[in-house]
């Protein structure tokens, strides 16, 4: 079936009325149901991401592939100092690796930024975020609030329309998780770990809902509310024994120093924390740089050179050295600044798109001293990927106008290994990021015929 086929048609039964009826309530069940990013409703558009069976196989398939090139250089950067000083890490960070979380995965929940161009076959993988991945229970709550829509109901008719839950994934590598490090099964206690002024906040209420529906104790907790006596971590007079971490680490250390009481706690190994120290080696976009360099080409199948290749966007610490591009050397600092416009600087270890610099929007001395700058804090910078687009309906003014978005494929995976569910991330800047401001969260729906 094309793809092409169910977006027109979903659009075609977008009359104004329909499409009133349909707006009000999204947003009516958006606040209902707290699915909002600070103040702002997370969906603001009244079509969901449609993939097909087959485009959602082949994202599985290569994102395996590229999850176990991904490993192998953790366990590289887990054996060898020398390796693991390509991705960046800070001092503290060197030190809380050494530290074992008593389970195997790195990151036990982790999602991947890409963007997928079926047409071309093209999967273009920019960023990987191993430490605090957001959105599984947005997506799931969006997904139950999209398939209510009387647009829906009527396009429901001719298609069939299938959900790519995640929470449930979420709560089975925690569980697993934590019963590795216990040694034993039993239920934990589940503290879900962050600033309370964080715009993600109402995603940690919709979790503490889910789970407690599940059978299991929960709380949300702010780090600076949390104590740590006579080995019990708690907050007030919950006792955690497994801990959700959405805080970043880089934040937690920041703002409380490497004596908090959440790292004493996890270093005594008095409590369980999801995911662990180690996952920040992944974490840093250097990862992508280390897939990438020439000099670790070795490590790799020819399967996963040829998927690193495919998949992944030329990417290189930056710093003064010779290196190689599509099988020329370069000098890598005079070659960034001569093709400003095809390139971008992202910060090793940020977020939000904090930092980030498209080159095509810059003047050259802007980006000169943006190189100089990325010379004295750990940056890497990438090649550009073409951002796909598709129009998605919006509600203005009493009538249905469309609007091309462009749009981001974010997988979730669980355990390193596999994909389990899917974000769809659009907008009209090439900043494709909610936290950033730029951006509208959808569903991601499989689509086929009836």
């Amino acid at each position: 079936m094309p793809l092409r086929e169910a977006i027109e048609t979903y659009h075609e039964l977008l009359t104004d009325e329909l499409a009133a009826a349909s707006q009000t309530q999204l947003e009516e069940q958006q606040r209902q149901r707290g699915i909002v990013f600070g103040d702002r409703p997370l969906s603001t558009t009244l079509r969901p991401r449609f993939l097909t069976p087959e485009q959602y196989r082949f994202l599985q398939a290569r994102m395996r592939m590229l999850m176990r090139a991904f490993e192998k250089i953790y366990h590289v950067a887990m054996e060898s100092k020398e390796f693991r000083a390509q991705f960046g890490l800070e001092d503290w960070e060197e030190h809380l690796i050494q530290f074992d979380p008593g389970f195997r995965p790195s990151s036990p929940t982790s999602r991947v930024d890409t963007f997928f161009v079926t047409e071309r076959g093209g999967l273009r993988l920019t960023e990987y975020n191993a430490e605090t991945p957001a959105s599984p229970a947005y997506n799931d709550v969006l997904t139950e609030v999209f398939y209510g829509l009387p647009v829906m109901a009527e396009f429901l008719r001719r298609f069939q329309v299938r959900p790519l839950p995640s929470r449930h994934s979420v709560m089975n590598v925690l569980l697993d998780s934590f019963n590795q490090w216990a040694g034993h099964r039993e239920k934990p206690r589940i503290g879900i770990i962050d600033w309370r002024e964080v715009p993600s906040y109402s995603e940690f209420v919709l979790f503490e809902d889910y789970f407690k529906a599940q059978g299991l104790e929960c709380i949300i907790a702010d780090p600076r509310e949390v104590e740590y006596h006579n080995g019990r971590l708690m907050a007030d007079d919950f006792h955690i024994t497994l801990i959700y971490k959405r805080v970043l680490m880089s934040e937690l250390v920041a703002r409380g120093g490497m004596d908090h009481p959440i790292i004493r706690a996890v270093l005594d190994k008095n409590v369980c924390m999801v995911n662990p120290f180690r996952c920040k080696i992944l974490h840093k976009k250097a990862s992508l740089a280390v897939l990438c360099d020439e000099r670790n080409a070795h490590l790799f199948t020819l399967d996963e050179l040829e998927a690193i290749n495919a998949h992944i966007p030329w990417t290189a610490r930056v710093e003064e050295r010779m290196a190689t591009y599509r099988d020329r050397s370069i000098d890598l600092i005079p070659f960034i600044l001569e093709r400003r416009e095809h390139m971008v600087l992202k910060p090793n270890d940020e977020y939000g798109g904090k930092g980030v610099v498209l080159g095509w929007e810059t003047s050259p001395e802007e980006w000169e001293r943006n190189v100089g700058t990325a010379l004295q804090v750990p940056y890497i910078v990438q090649e550009r990927v073409t951002i796909p687009s598709e129009p998605y309906p919006n509600f203005v003014d009493g009538h249905v106008r469309l609007i091309e978005r462009m749009l981001d494929t974010n997988p979730l995976v669980f355990y390193g290994e596999y994909v389990d569910g899917c974000l769809s991330r659009l907008s009209a800047q090439a900043l494709l990021n909610v936290t950033a401001g730029t951006g509208s969260t959808v569903p991601t729906f499989l689509v086929e015929n009836r």
